[in-house]
């Protein structure tokens, strides 16, 4: 056994020392690694800007650029940290106790995340504030009501486990690299986790949350914890949440309102980048917001409705622009309150849209918002919306980082066509 792993070791380190050198020619050189990447794993290659290494990480600008534009402003090459380095940028680091709706934005270029809190981060800006106390729960294994580093990195190595189920077959060195690049040296040779607990692993991120994984599958990565945590580096959330020391422990106010936080911020830069300056954006732009990151193709029919429905613009206070946002936020539940209300099979009037979404969420949308939404997907001019393209179109608006991108949806094929390349070798 010790000679085996002796094999896997000096193998990875080859494979880690001729990385390292493919990362100092730059970006361009490991392009060819998309191929074995999913849809989120090459947008969160794409935008990083820091390696450390070998693997690479999100400054806190990179991942405000990732949800909030389509490509990065310009191609760039990964920045090489040492240690030391990111150590320094990390103790600027401010504790959970300080964060608030700027924290990323005030960070910018002085911070990491890692792939594995890249999908954290995501989860948290698609899941209504009702899932935060389930989040919070499933981190919380031993139900103290505080959640430490171990738990959070026990949990963070789950999902890790069930994305390297999903990887691409082929070329070995190429995909022992990729998994360097977004989780460190700890590169899955040696399974963690039992073959039979794998298979309680749910399909999503949030589903690993929601569905009360077993708390065998806990226990079982719990004995290794002390080895987990030696092998992950320190990351800007890690110092947020546990302290420079990774002895702090975080409570369900704290966590609460992080989660919060981070849902505001998000919206907000969204809002100002089309805001000017005023109180207000337009009816247009709020369609254009709304339209982005969806499957829709043709957006000026949209657009056109907007333009022709309300020619006199009174514009869309932050308030409302957020209140819809959590609204998308529960589409779930609204969809369930629509079913129950028979609407699912027939359009549906204002009142009607207004009193679904009170019923799902307890909020209460104002009437110039709902007239404005409804303008918007009004294509047949009757003052009525068709339940299953308004769901369908707020699925994609709503899953931003889950579903990829229009810039990746151009090639539909693109999988399968692999998929037969690779099973033809």
């Amino acid at each position: 056994n010790s000679i085996s792993r002796l094999t896997q070791k000096n193998g990875l380190v080859s494979i880690i020392e001729k990385y390292k050198r493919t990362v100092a020619v730059g970006r361009t050189d490991t392009e060819d690694l998309d191929l074995y990447a999913t849809s989120r794993e090459r947008r969160f290659r794409l935008f990083a800007s820091v390696e450390c290494e070998g693997q690479l990480f999100m400054t806190p600008y990179d991942f405000i650029l990732a949800v909030t534009t389509d490509e990065p402003k310009f191609a760039k090459t990964w920045k090489s940290l040492s240690k030391q380095e990111l150590n320094q940028m990390l103790s600027e680091t401010p504790p959970v106790w300080k964060g608030s709706s700027k924290l990323f934005r005030n960070l910018k270029e002085r911070g990491v995340i890692s792939y594995t809190e890249y999908l954290f981060l995501l989860c948290i800006l698609t899941k209504p504030h009702a899932g935060f106390r389930i989040a919070f729960n499933m981190f919380d294994t031993d139900g103290n009501e505080m959640v430490d580093k171990k738990e959070f990195l026990v949990l963070q190595e789950i999902f890790r486990k069930k994305n390297e189920k999903r990887e691409t077959k082929g070329d070995e060195e190429k995909r022992a690299m990729l998994r360097l690049q977004l989780y460190g040296y700890h590169s899955p040779t040696n399974s963690v986790l039992k073959t039979d607990a794998e298979e309680l692993v749910s399909r999503s991120y949030w589903d690993t949350l929601r569905r009360n994984t077993s708390q065998a599958l806990f226990a079982d990565l719990a004995e290794r914890a002390d080895d987990i945590t030696s092998l992950v580096s320190d990351t800007t959330l890690l110092v947020h949440f546990f302290g420079k020391k990774g002895k702090a422990e975080l409570n369900f106010e704290d966590f609460y309102r992080f989660m919060d936080n981070l849902q505001t911020e998000v919206l907000e830069i969204e809002f100002l980048s089309y805001s000017n300056g005023m109180n207000t954006i337009s009816e247009e732009d709020f369609a254009h917001i709304l339209l982005r990151y969806t499957n829709v193709e043709n957006t000026s029919v949209f657009l056109e409705n907007v333009r022709y429905s309300i020619p006199e613009e009174k514009g869309i206070t932050f308030d409302e622009f957020r209140s819809f946002f959590q609204f998308l936020n529960n589409l779930e539940d609204f969809a369930i309150a629509l079913n129950m209300y028979n609407f699912a099979s027939r359009s549906i009037g204002q009142d009607e849209f207004k009193r679904a979404v009170y019923v799902a969420t307890g909020l209460k949308l104002s009437p110039h918002l709902v007239n404005t939404v409804f303008k918007i997907f009004d294509v047949d001019k009757d003052d009525q919306l068709s339940y299953k393209e308004f769901i369908g179109i707020m699925k994609d608006r709503l899953h931003r980082g889950f579903r990829g991108y229009k810039t990746v949806q151009k090639y539909p094929t693109f999988k399968s066509c692999l998929k037969k390349e690779l099973h033809s070798r």
